[in-house]
């Protein structure tokens, strides 16, 4: 992992009482429960389909921008399945398909290639990401 002085970008997000919102407001949604399967909110999968095609779509602007002036039609759109294992773990399954307006087959296999190698969830690279669940304690959030 990079020195944590050279990350670009951050962000924080706080679950609790049934709903998401990120520190900035950015996004502030209801949450499906698993104590309460009548409510209605997003549930984890939408979640994931949402997150991945967002940083994908980030990753695929970038290098499209390098291919072609076209960057705007840039379009992914991101399948997330969640299952069991039969320890009970979940484990998840994503799929992810990108789209541009103009471009040729070939430029269109190049844009995916690069965006695949940009973003750190990259579908050849395990290595590039790093998950860390700590208790939190003094009341730290």
């Amino acid at each position: 992992m990079p020195d944590p002085s050279s990350w670009l970008h951050e962000a924080t997000a706080t679950a609790e009482g049934g709903h998401v919102r990120t520190d900035d407001g950015g996004l502030s949604s209801a949450l499906a429960s698993p104590l309460a399967p009548h409510c209605t909110g997003l549930t984890p999968e939408q979640l994931l389909a949402a997150a991945f095609a967002s940083c994908l779509h980030h990753a695929a602007v970038e290098a499209a921008g390098e291919i072609t002036d076209e960057a705007h039609t840039v379009q992914v759109r991101a399948e997330a399945r969640l299952g069991r294992d039969d320890d009970g773990r979940y484990r998840a399954d994503v799929h992810a398909w990108i789209s541009s307006a103009g471009l040729s087959r070939q430029q269109l296999a190049q844009l995916v290639e690069h965006a695949d190698r940009l973003w750190p969830f990259s579908s050849g690279d395990s290595t590039r990401h790093s998950l860390t669940v700590t208790s939190a304690e003094n009341g730290r959030r």
